[in-house]
């Protein structure tokens, strides 16, 4: 079987290869309402995950999980919505104050989705966050303070508001209370701007109608891993199988698959069908190779400049493409961002937006890949009015100790 990996396609960022048309005809399919949390080991309440282990990396599955939940269409237009859900995922005694906080930027936000129309649209918005790093600032048993760069789309389909990038630097506070991660503070700013991939055209409205709430659903991060710190087993069910492609894409996303490649091989084994963990062996260890050549970064993942090598794939949204208790095709909505963090400003991060099809199979209990294939990339436009930051700021974000939960 023929494979086109992940990691090619974030390659295309880091080295240079060409990324593709800004342009595609919209792939149709049906899904589960974007307000339905996965079922990898949480519950929900409210239509909200909740239920996180009280483990570094359930803390930060939980901050992930408030920020993309709070960045929907359906929190934004919905005040009941809203304010159900902020009290499922916040602390008793700050129900009130982020709720508040959540009104008045959903306020902000309905600009953004309405355009220039009378109204909002809420079947027609597109809204969905991605999480691009995730560092822990502080945890212990009882208490977390987690910081997040994420990368935000909002707009319309209907095409009075074209979807706009928009990165934010998110600081969240929690607490362990009751058996759960919640939600103690949350604080927003702006967030470092990567540019958009010159190589990637802005796409029109009505392209992004795949992407509405009734077509499409935000990933869920569960921060569940197995011994080894990959992903342990998905349920066999749909959901289960969204999930283990989020967790496949974001993991080819991260800096250590092209640096360190024994992380590389038990991740790929982790996360691959036995039929084709050869070749896909073989070809993301050239792939890798390349990447660290082209940049000159040693295994480090540093040059001999002291620059970094900056790396990060992020779920915007999934689509069910086909689904049975054997097998499952995904599709993905994506921002991978590469480059190198630095004094070179030529080498310096970008973000490109794809979409990728992860083909899966059921196979030892879990859910492993056949193929992650890039499609035709969806791009909203660049931030209004804001320059991007320097490349050596994004050395803030790199190192392994920044990648986000998984799924």
């Amino acid at each position: 079987m023929a494979v086109v990996s992940a990691a090619g396609v974030i390659a295309d960022v880091a080295t240079g290869d060409p990324a593709g048309p800004g342009h595609g005809p919209s792939v149709s399919a049906s899904a589960r309402s974007a307000s339905q949390a996965d079922e990898r080991g949480l519950p929900e309440v409210d239509g909200v995950p909740v239920g996180y282990p009280r483990t570094e990396a359930g803390a930060k599955a939980a901050a992930a999980n408030y920020v993309t939940f709070s960045g929907g269409s359906a929190f934004l237009t919905d005040t009941g919505v809203r304010h159900r859900a902020v009290s499922a995922m916040a602390a008793k005694g700050s129900a009130g104050a982020e709720g508040k906080k959540a009104d008045h930027a959903a306020r902000e936000a309905i600009g953004d989705l309405r355009g220039d129309a009378p109204k909002v649209s809420a079947a027609k918005t597109v809204a969905r966050t991605g999480v691009l790093s995730a560092r822990a600032l502080g945890f212990d048993a009882r208490g977390a303070m987690v910081r997040l760069w994420t990368v935000t789309v909002r707009g319309s389909t209907a095409g009075h508001a074209t979807p706009r990038t928009d990165f934010r630097s998110v600081t969240v506070t929690l607490t362990w209370e009751s058996g759960d991660w919640k939600v103690k503070s949350s604080a927003s700013t702006t967030g470092l701007v990567a540019p958009v991939d010159v190589r990637q055209a802005s796409n029109v409205a009505g392209d992004f109608s795949d992407y509405v709430p009734a077509a499409a659903e935000d990933p869920v991060l569960s921060g569940a891993v197995d011994q080894d710190g990959f992903p342990a087993p998905y349920g066999r069910d749909e959901r289960g199988a969204r999930a283990a492609a989020v967790s496949a894409v974001m993991l080819y996303g991260d800096p250590r698959f092209f640096t360190d490649e024994g992380w590389r091989h038990r991740m790929l084994k982790a996360t691959s069908a036995t039929s084709v963990l050869a070749p896909v062996t073989s070809d993301t260890d050239a792939t890798a190779r390349l990447v660290m050549e082209n940049r000159g970064v040693g295994p480090d993942g540093k040059a001999a400049d002291g620059s970094e090598l900056i790396t990060r794939t992020a779920a915007l949204a999934t689509r069910s493409i086909s689904y049975s208790d054997q097998a499952a095709s995904v599709e993905l909505w994506t921002a991978s961002v590469g480059g190198v963090a630095g004094k070179d400003e030529t080498r310096r991060p970008q973000v490109a937006f794809l979409r990728m099809t992860v083909d899966l199979v059921r196979e030892g209990g879990t859910w492993k890949t056949t193929a992650v294939t890039p499609s035709q990339p969806l791009v909203p436009s660049p931030p209004a009015l804001q320059e991007a930051d320097s490349a050596e700021r994004f050395a803030d974000v790199g190192g392994a100790s920044n990648a986000p939960a998984t799924a």
